[in-house]
Parts: C-alpha cells; sequence; structure tokens
C-alpha cells in the first residue's frame, strides 16, 4: 500500500476513479461514432473507400491473402472482400433499419392498445406477447421466412416482426406509467378531452425511449439478418450483404479464413458501436451519465 493510498479514504478513491472512468467512456463513444460515421460513409459514397467493383470476377486473383493490393484479401471468384464489404453495408444497414421500423410499428400499435385499451384488451394483448415470448425470436423469424420464402422484403418482415413482442413489452409498461402520471389527471381535471390528452401529454411522453430502443435495434437486427442470410434465407448471391458473404466464405474457411473473418468482425464491430451509442442516449436520458 502506498502512501497515497494511505492518506485518501474510500469516498476519495471513489473520485479519483470517475474521471478514468469517464475519459474511458468518452473513448468508446468516439470509437463508436467514428464506426458509425465509416458506414455512412460507405452507404453514401462507397466509391470513395472502395476502389474495385463489388461484383467484378477476377479468376486471376482468386482467394489471394489480406495485403496492401487487397486489404481484406479476395473471394474464389477474385472479388475484393473489402469492395465487397463496403458496398455491403448499404444492403445490410438498410435491412437492420427497415427490420426495426417494422417491429417498432408493430409494437406501437400492440404497446398502446394494451395500455390504453382497458382491463380485458390489456389481458389479451399481453397473454399473446407471453405466447410469442415462449418461442426465440429468431426462430419467428425463421419460421415467417420459411413460409413466405427467402428474400430481402420477406427478410425484413420477418426480422420485424421477431423483435416486435420485446418492444411491445416496453411501450406498454412506458404507456401504462405516462398514464397514470400526475400531469395526465391535472389534465383531465382542466376538461381536456381524451384526444388531446392521447396527442399532447400520452403519446410524445411514451414515445421518447423510441430513439433508444430503435439504436439497439438495429444493430440486433443486423446480426439476425446476417444469420438468415448465413442460412440461405436473405439475400441470394452475388449480393455484396454481410450475412451472404459469410454464407459464401464457408466452405473455404479452412484455406481463406479471410472471407469469414472480416465480414463477422464488420458484423460485430457495427453492433457493438450501436449498442455503446444507444446505451450513451439511455443514460443521458435517465440523467445517469457516469
Amino acid at each position: 500500500m502506498t502512501v497515497t493510498d494511505t492518506a485518501l479514504g474510500p469516498e476519495q478513491l471513489v473520485v479519483a476513479e470517475r474521471p478514468r472512468r469517464s475519459r474511458n467512456l468518452h473513448v468508446g463513444i468516439i470509437l463508436a461514432w467514428l464506426m458509425i460515421a465509416f458506414l455512412l460513409l460507405a452507404v453514401a459514397f462507397p466509391g470513395l473507400i472502395a476502389r474495385d467493383a463489388p461484383l467484378a470476377v477476377d479468376p486471376s486473383r482468386t482467394l489471394l491473402a489480406p495485403s496492401l493490393s487487397h486489404l481484406f484479401g479476395t473471394d474464389q471468384n477474385g472479388r475484393d472482400v473489402f469492395s465487397r464489404v463496403v458496398y455491403g453495408a448499404r444492403e445490410s444497414l438498410s435491412i437492420g433499419i427497415a427490420a426495426t421500423v417494422v417491429g417498432l410499428a408493430i409494437a406501437i400499435v400492440l404497446g398502446f392498445a394494451a395500455g390504453l385499451g382497458g382491463r380485458w384488451a390489456d389481458m389479451g394483448i399481453s397473454r399473446f406477447l407471453e405466447v410469442l415470448f415462449a418461442f426465440p425470436s429468431l426462430l419467428l423469424a425463421l419460421l415467417f421466412v420459411a413460409m413466405f420464402g427467402a428474400g430481402a422484403g420477406s427478410l425484413i418482415i420477418a426480422v420485424g416482426i421477431g423483435s416486435a413482442p420485446g418492444y411491445a413489452r416496453m411501450i406498454r409498461g412506458q404507456v401504462i406509467a405516462v398514464r397514470n402520471a400526475p400531469y395526465i389527471e391535472a389534465a383531465r381535471v382542466l376538461g381536456h378531452g381524451p384526444l388531446r390528452i392521447m396527442a399532447r401529454s400520452i403519446f410524445p411522453n411514451a414515445m421518447r425511449p423510441l430513439l433508444v430502443l430503435g439504436t439497439l435495434g438495429i444493430g440486433q437486427s443486423i446480426v439476425w439478418a446476417s444469420s438468415l442470410s448465413f442460412l440461405g434465407l436473405g439475400a441470394a448471391p452475388p449480393a455484396p450483404e454481410w450475412g451472404a458473404m459469410l454464407a459464401a466464405g464457408r466452405d473455404f474457411i479452412s484455406s481463406a479464413w479471410w472471407l469469414e473473418f472480416f465480414p463477422g468482425a464488420v458484423i460485430v464491430a457495427t453492433t457493438l458501436a450501436l449498442t455503446a451509442i444507444g446505451r450513451h442516449l439511455q443514460r443521458r436520458m435517465e440523467g445517469r451519465l457516469a
């Protein structure tokens, strides 16, 4: 034990640790935003980042290892993996965002119907959500795609339906909390009608967590969509979608590890960045930013 440790009590040590934790937090958030900025640039202007076309086939450079010429190597058809990852950001992010919007739209309808529809409506919708919770969310999405066929449209709806029960339960709880708030009772006493209270008080306050839910949900949707594409139920080859790239490279994993590593690493980095930003926004909204 050093002299400094003995001179400082437990409370002083906790205070001394806060700036270090705060610096670590800010570094993580900065890295997360940089990752998101890179992805947005890849979505808007992929040609500024990648020099090769994502579908350009060149048999003379089949399965080249990562190098300065090809940062992520090449695949079995001689296509540049880095270019395919960059161009795949548009399709993967579009699927993730669209699926999150679908899930939140379904959840808003169910959550508000349960929170404002009375006892029987709340009970019926809550039991329905419990039945859906009995199945893994990814399994629900898998069943939907299996029934209605593979493709980007089915993938978006399937992932949205799979994520909707969790969102609906959170929105229902938020609606009930806002409905019982003192300012809602005050609005009723002042003679405001149900529609006015709904539009000006309940709906805006109940929708506040959607920014956090949406940010966290996009990363989750990207992972689920990539999982379904890996199983052959998403984007069809040779589309440069991250999950489809993983599926195409699994036959060469023993001889060309980069075909699996780099698309998977981008999926993980994107999910971590969105999760970090979502948690940061959650702490800010709750007034507990470290």
